[in-house]
């Protein structure tokens, strides 16, 4: 026989083992021992009170067994071996005296179980209300502490989104005035290239071209300053970004817990999808504290207000610095052309002294021309009486022997030529000396009118050129960056 299975026994109902030493032993015979051996069963088979289960056996009988009768295949039983296998009365009274006991122990032992466990499962009932209100008492205080916080949070979220905004503008801002500044060293740098095409000793090292280095100086400062606040304001921007995010992502992961724990405190049960997870409570993925909690977003708050005080003080700061290098610009601006009209109304001045020169040269030089023309002639006019006088003393040479007499008028023939000599000797150096400062004459209207051309350049240069692209500069509003 084969045995499909047991019931499981719990520990209050098992019947405890019962002694079978009051039971004589049975004594078997030797042809049944040898005909039926017996059947081992296990032990929950055992109990007086469970009846005996076998597994029908559905296999066909063996054919030898088939084929014997019913006195061939029963073993004959004799009478001593029938009177052995019984019990006495005795025994049997005995056995039922135990099952009774047994059953009024099993009994008593249900009863106390009975009323244990009714008052455990009142103590436990009211035990799991009482942890169950304090769980969710406890996730109201939670959810009380996490709506605050995120309260905090949003608020400090709007005040860093504002003041990033803030910042944004004034960075903005600082760029346009900085693009700005790019026209006036424009102006500069051409006013200087400009210059640097005067010639001669007007090519000097004038206040205007002093001042023009300092204004290059002033805007290249004013540059330099506007692109360190620049940077550093864009450092700014990125501490407040980073700082935003770790507000916001905190507030992100405040809503998330505000959700669930919102969500945990409204289960009951009587609540849909609850269910069991087992071995949950075994799993410890919590990684903070209350303490620790508070002071995590606490310490981003904080640093989000420290960013934001920061943020403040540097837009003060591009305020200031605006201010400051509008005034700066402005004032050199003006100073390079109060330097500009000066030096224009010397070189102008410069150039009418010298207009004034030159026409007085070439007056000075049409007179000596004159002169020069009347001196030629006087030379030429004495060229007559010397030939006249030349010729007298050429005939009288010829004058015969005695004739040949040194008398008044051949000494005064002699000293006639002599003085005509002399006279033309004079107007000849006369001559030289005039034709020399016609000369010196010439050459000092050549530098008046090299003169007069370099005046003239530079001033078409520091008039027309320079003060012409400097009669515009860009606004207040342009150079504070709102334009």
């Amino acid at each position: 026989m084969e045995l499909l299975g047991s019931p499981l026994r719990t520990p209050y109902t098992q019947p405890r083992s019962t002694p079978t030493k009051f039971l004589p032993p049975i004594p078997t015979a030797s042809s049944l021992q040898n005909r039926f051996p017996p059947s081992p069963l296990p032990n929950s088979f055992s109990s007086p009170w469970m009846p005996r289960v076998t597994k029908p056996t559905l296999g066909p009988a063996p054919r030898s067994s088939q084929r014997l009768t019913p006195r061939e295949a029963l073993p004959p039983i004799s009478h001593q071996t029938a009177l052995s296998t019984r019990y006495t009365p005795g025994d049997w009274y005995r056995s039922n005296l135990s099952n009774y006991k047994r059953s009024e122990t099993a009994r008593h032992t249900a009863e106390c179980l009975t009323a244990d466990s009714s008052r455990l499962i009142q103590d436990k009932y009211q035990q799991t209300r009482k942890t169950q209100a304090e769980s969710t008492k406890n996730l109201g205080q939670r959810v009380n502490d996490i709506m605050f916080w995120k309260s905090e949070l949003r608020c400090e979220q709007d005040k860093m989104m504002e003041e990033t905004n803030a910042l944004t503008g004034m960075k903005e801002r600082l760029e346009r005035a900085l693009a700005n500044t790019e026209a006036p060293l424009q102006v500069t740098q051409e006013c200087l290239l400009h210059r640097e095409k005067r010639m001669g000793i007007d090519l000097v090292c004038d206040d205007v071209e002093t001042q023009l280095f300092v204004e290059l100086d002033i805007i290249r400062s004013c540059q330099e300053r506007m692109r360190r606040h620049l940077e550093q304001a864009e450092a700014q921007l990125a501490s407040n970004r980073l700082a935003q995010h770790d507000v916001e992502r905190d507030l992100a992961n405040k809503q998330a817990a505000h959700r669930i724990d919102e969500q945990c405190q409204q289960l009951r049960n009587t609540s849909t999808g609850i269910s069991y997870f087992r071995g949950v409570e075994r799993v410890d993925a919590t990684i903070s504290v209350p303490e620790s909690w508070a002071n995590f977003t606490d310490k981003n708050i904080l640093r989000s207000q420290s960013e934001r005080a920061a943020s403040a003080k540097l837009r003060d700061s591009i305020e200031n610095l605006l201010v400051l290098t509008d005034k700066q610009m402005q004032h050199q601006f003006n100073c390079v052309n109060l330097a500009f009209t000066q030096r224009i109304a010397e070189m102008a001045d410069a150039k009418r002294k010298i207009q004034a020169q030159l026409s007085k040269t070439l007056q000075e030089m049409f007179h000596l021309e004159r002169s020069i023309e009347a001196i030629q002639k006087a030379i030429r006019d004495k060229g007559f009486p010397l030939k006249v006088a030349q010729t007298r003393l050429d005939k009288r040479i010829r004058r015969p022997k005695m004739e040949l007499c040194r008398d008044p008028a051949q000494l005064r023939l002699v000293s006639e030529v002599c003085e005509i000599n002399e006279t033309i000797q004079s107007l000849q150096q006369r001559l030289r000396d005039s034709e020399d400062v016609l000369q010196r004459l010439v050459h000092n209207k050549l530098a008046l009118e090299h003169e007069l051309v370099v005046k003239s350049t530079s001033l078409f240069i520091d008039q027309e050129k320079c003060l012409a692209m400097r009669k515009t500069f860009p606004s207040t509003g342009r150079l504070l960056g709102y334009v």
